[in-house]
This record gives structure tokens, C-alpha cells and sequence, in this order.
């Protein structure tokens, strides 16, 4: 008995090893976004020199959606922002993957749109670990 739980262990581990998001990769991964995402610290500090296209990605993660100032939103994000929905980084990486799709399941309005029309295909996970990253 003692061997199986162990073994259990050593297994939830290595899963849970698997399953990481890693920040290093996305950071690579991040480079498909700097066309339109730039991240500038609240210092004024240029992290990633990138496009203004879509608002600026710094502190995103634990920051209500559509409320990034000087930026237009789309009605879905700002009626997100406004039900209290709040970036985590499960949320953006779902987010990425389909922002229009997204936005019509959190609001349950099948027309609901946003402005980001690029699908992020692979890393998702590991671009929201990375956004996190570069706050801390």
C-alpha cells in the first residue's frame, strides 16, 4: 500500500510537470502578438517595443477586461470588464485561442464581438505565464 501511494505521488508530480506553463516559451511565443501588443511597465519602462494596435499588455493578468487606459474596447470587453470579470491567466489563454468565441460564452450573447481578430494556435498557456511573468 505504501508503494502505491508513492507511486501516486510520483506520478502527480510528473503530471503536474507536464501540464506547467512555461514563461521562456512564451516569451518566444509572444513575438506573434508584438504586432499589435507593446509592454510598457507602469514606470514607463519598455519591455516589448511592439504595436499600439491593441492595448498595452502590462499587468494584464488580475486586471478587469477592458479597462486598459487609452485604449478603445469592443462593447463585449467593456460589458466584461463591467460584469467584474478579471484576467487570470486560464481566462486569457482561452481568450487567445478564440476571442470572439470567448467573449460570446462569458456574455452569452451569440453576437458579441472584440476587436482581436488573431487566433492564437499554440502556447497559449505559456504566453499568459509569460504576461504574468513580467510584472513580478
Amino acid at each position: 500500500m505504501k508503494h502505491l501511494i508513492a507511486a501516486t505521488g510520483a506520478l502527480l508530480l510528473l503530471a503536474g510537470a507536464a501540464t506547467a506553463q512555461d514563461a521562456a516559451k512564451g516569451e518566444t511565443e509572444f513575438k506573434k502578438c508584438r504586432a499589435c501588443h507593446e509592454i510598457v511597465g507602469a514606470d514607463g519602462t519598455e519591455i516589448v517595443k511592439g504595436g499600439k494596435t491593441g492595448p498595452n499588455l502590462y499587468g494584464v493578468i488580475g486586471r478587469a477586461a477592458g479597462t486598459a487606459e487609452g485604449f478603445s474596447y469592443s462593447d463585449a470587453l467593456k460589458e466584461l470588464g463591467a460584469a467584474g470579470e478579471v484576467w487570470t491567466e486560464e481566462d486569457l489563454a482561452a481568450y487567445v485561442t478564440d476571442p470572439n468565441a470567448y467573449v460570446q460564452e462569458k456574455t452569452g450573447d451569440k453576437g458579441a464581438k472584440t476587436k482581436m481578430t488573431f487566433k492564437l494556435n499554440k502556447a497559449q498557456a505559456d504566453v499568459a505565464a509569460y504576461l504574468a511573468s513580467v510584472v513580478k
